[in-house]
């Protein structure tokens, strides 16, 4: 192997790529995509966030985020409502539909994260805490 193959960035590119794939079939049969996993299980912990503070909770593009809950609106699994005090923000919640279909896909998100997290150990809390820390390092 090469030391590139060894680079931090590339087994961090590496990691997120067999996250995001190993998500993707999991949640498959559920009929979601690991991004809309993502936007519904976030639902699940905020309270009628608008779109742009749901960006930030995820790491996504706000575009992209409005993209996925207009999608996610006309499949009926949130609802897009318009704030009452600045009526520019939109408001995002799920809807029945919406939380009966998240809530087994956290389950299954969690065991493949138990599974990923297993080789570490007891050491899965100290790593969970290091790729804190490296989100927070400004880039851009």
């Amino acid at each position: 192997m090469s030391s590139a193959e060894f680079s931090a960035g590339h087994l961090v590119w590496r990691l997120a790529m067999k996250w995001r794939v190993a998500v993707d079939r999991a949640l498959d049969p559920l009929g979601l995509t690991h991004a809309q996993y993502v936007v519904l299980a976030s639902l699940l912990a905020l309270d009628r966030p608008s779109q742009r503070e749901l960006a930030d909770h995820t790491g996504l593009e706000p575009l992209y985020v409005s993209k996925l809950a207009r999608a996610l609106e006309s499949s009926g699994f949130i609802a897009r409502t318009r704030d009452t005090v600045d009526t520019r923000t939109v408001r995002l919640s799920l809807t029945p539909h919406g939380r009966t279909t998240v809530e087994p896909a956290v389950a299954l998100v969690s065991s493949l994260l138990d599974r990923l997290l297993e080789p570490l150990g007891d050491r899965a809390d100290t790593f969970s805490r290091e790729l804190a820390a490296l989100l927070a390092v400004p880039l851009g």
